[in-house]
């Protein structure tokens, strides 16, 4: 695996994620309590032993450059780098990232200078776990140029996602549609499931793959086919090319995953970790996600009810809170019979201690008592005044913003920082 070498896209502006993206780039976003989404690629690729990593921002990469700088460091005795390439203007170069593949291709210098023969590519905001030894392996023993990732979805599903049609006789992708908009765009792209089970995976009613965005390529073959084209998007153009002039085969997966590209998406990945038997597991004893370890102190509990709950480090919870089928973030202080039910608490970036509160705001950082939250996102460093109710009172409202909050996707969403005065309600 010393050969292989990982480029993470960070995303563009993310604006389906806003307004959680309005101060970090997607793969900053917090999730499950404690980590970001970029701590989901980045442990993928320590767990095969890659470790060698480019992560590629672009838009609001302050935060995401430091929890990487703080959380991942090799020491002298295992040799790799997790390394922020940020968007850089050059005389070759003087535009932006304009798509997936002209980000990759605007690194090239990067990618030539490491003494590689493979190059994975990844996304920065998908929830999943996966070796890619294995994928690699596929990728070796097909012969193939460029391997895709791809997972059997219904027909239901293929919509937003880019759907490929497979030769069975060889295996090879022989064709490829980027998000399909209806059954007719669909028709002959569906995979025959005897092949599908000859990959170890049984179909189900999934009759079509679809690709996961997560790519191998040959080192030299990607160079060559970046350098000489114009393309800037893998998926609308990369791959509809290199099909018919190169080999290109999939290594099906079969297990959980998640694009975060919406609230929605967001919200029900988030809650889902919750639950008892959860679809997704954050720890596994041989492969652990990691993440910035912040020393905290443990969660306290006063007299409170927790059901079906993700409560992260450095909690404070008090006498009487009710805390339902949420995940509640770092550091959060939440005061005493609070009722939180549905609902995603990203916690803090600090402890206030009393005298500290900003510029003499007299709600302090948390929750205050007897508020009301559901169905709901707490941004970071929010200060909740005491007897607020934050929940989506109008049946069918699914966009609609007032000075404190915002409705996104049917889920209201409380920007960081902001702060909600005492006895408000939604």
């Amino acid at each position: 695996m010393d050969k292989v070498l990982a480029l993470i896209l960070g995303g563009g502006q993310g604006s389906r994620l806003y307004p959680l993206t309005s101060v970090r780039s997607k793969p900053a976003v917090p999730v499950a309590g404690k980590y970001r989404l970029i701590d989901i690629p980045l442990s993928n690729c320590i767990n095969s032993d890659i470790l060698k990593v480019y992560v590629l921002t672009q838009f609001n990469s302050m935060s995401l450059h430091k929890h990487i700088r703080r959380a991942y460091s090799f020491d002298a005795y295992r040799q790799g780098f997790i390394e922020i390439l940020a968007a850089e203007q050059t005389r070759d170069n003087p535009d932006w990232y304009q798509g997936t593949a002209d980000a990759v291709k605007k690194s090239l210098r990067y990618i030539e200078s490491n003494n590689v023969d493979y190059v994975i590519i990844l996304s920065g905001d998908q929830l999943y776990r996966m070796d890619f030894r294995e994928m690699l392996r596929i990728h070796k023993e097909s012969g193939a140029d460029a391997t895709i990732a791809s997972m059997p979805v219904t027909a239901e599903q293929t919509k937003g996602l880019g759907i490929m049609r497979i030769e069975p006789e060889t295996g090879q992708v022989g064709g490829f549609l980027e998000k399909p908009k209806g059954m007719e765009e669909l028709h002959g792209f569906n995979t025959d499931a005897d092949w599908i089970r000859s990959q170890g995976v049984e179909p189900r009613d999934r009759q079509y793959l679809a690709s996961m965005g997560i790519y191998i390529f040959n080192k030299s073959m990607l160079i060559h086919a970046l350098s000489k084209t114009e393309y800037k998007d893998f998926g609308k153009e990369v791959f509809p090319a290199l099909i018919h002039s190169k080999k290109v085969h999939t290594y099906v997966f079969d297990g959980y995953w998640e694009d975060i590209g919406t609230i929605r998406s967001f919200f029900e990945a988030n809650l889902s970790l919750a639950k008892p038997n959860p679809p997704f597991q954050m720890f596994l004893p041989d492969a652990p996600i990691y993440t910035n370890a912040r020393f905290l102190p443990s969660t306290t509990i006063s007299g409170a009810t927790v059901s079906d709950s993700l409560i992260a480090d450095g909690c404070t919870i008090g006498k009487g809170a009710v805390i339902e089928n949420s995940v509640i973030g770092v550091r959060c202080q939440i005061g005493e019979n609070v009722v939180i039910r549905n609902s995603i608490i990203m916690g803090a970036d600090f402890y206030e201690h009393e005298g500290d509160a900003e510029d003499g705001n007299p709600i302090p950082l948390g929750i205050g008592r007897r508020s009301i939250i559901e169905n709901a996102i707490i941004d970071k460093n929010c200060r909740i005044g005491e007897e607020v109710h934050i929940w989506a009172q109008s049946e069918g409202v699914n966009v609609a913003e007032n000075e404190y909050c915002q409705i996104v996707d049917g889920i209201v969403v409380v920007k960081k920082g902001n702060c909600i005065p005492n006895g408000w309600n939604m």
